[in-house]
């Protein structure tokens, strides 16, 4: 069924240009701490080599809200996570990714602050620093400027993940060197899916989405977020 799209809000020319920046972002700012020490440890030279690559012509269209400044992590005790939902209790790296991924793929600008959506995020974050990259999620969100534009024009996105697996360089590496992933237990998920953006006066338009999240499930905890990936990796 064909979807109609309305025209876009006063903030869109901003956005594109916000969007057409993410492509030449510096990888070693968005590389995700647990996916490198866990190629690192695991020896895969050539998944380590895809992941910190620079990053391709997209095939999918970025965040159209990301931000080419780094976010600062949100304070304590900075506000309730809002429309942010709660990380989901499982022992499985694949079902966790999906569910992060659908989060940082939704926001609603009316509801709350950009601050409550990263403290919300927050609380995904593996409390590992060692294993963690808070400036590769925090990357995601609109910066404070672009929010209250997107506040002022009520928008809001909701997601809606439909596969997610393990790339097959990953799984290469886990199987030469199973015993590495008990250093670091940091997995890395590929997700797909959907993002429906709606704005007021009926504006909507939605369209595909790709992430590669680096996730950490230690046996006796359950999964958390480590990072996002500079690129998607198959």
């Amino acid at each position: 069924m064909s979807k109609k799209r309305h025209s876009k809000p006063r903030f869109q020319p901003r956005a594109a240009a916000l969007m057409s920046r993410t492509a030449s972002w510096s990888t070693n700012r968005r590389l995700a701490a647990g996916i490198a020490a866990l190629t690192i440890l695991a020896g895969a030279a050539g998944l380590t080599a895809y992941l910190t690559a620079g990053p391709e012509e997209p095939t999918e269209a970025p965040a159209p809200a990301a931000t080419s400044s780094p976010s600062p992590a949100p304070p304590a005790g900075s506000g309730s996570s809002g429309s942010v939902g709660s990380p989901p209790s499982t022992h499985d790296p694949v079902e966790f990714a999906k569910a992060a991924a659908g989060t940082l793929w939704s926001y609603d600008t009316r509801r709350i602050t950009q601050q409550q959506h990263l403290a919300g995020l927050k609380a995904w974050m593996s409390p590992e620093t060692k294993y963690t990259d808070w400036e590769s999620v925090a990357s995601q969100v609109p910066d404070p400027t672009l929010w209250s534009r997107m506040h002022d024009n009520g928008q809001y996105a909701t997601a809606k993940v439909s596969e997610g697996h393990m790339p097959q360089a990953f799984t290469k590496a886990l199987g030469d060197n199973p015993g590495a992933i008990t250093e670091a237990y940091v997995y890395v998920v590929t997700v797909s899916g959907k993002q429906s953006i709606a704005w007021r006066g009926g504006g909507a338009g939605a369209e595909g989405r790709a992430v590669t999240l680096a996730v950490q499930c230690r046996p006796d905890h359950n999964c958390a977020l480590s990072g996002v990936s500079p690129r998607v990796a198959p």
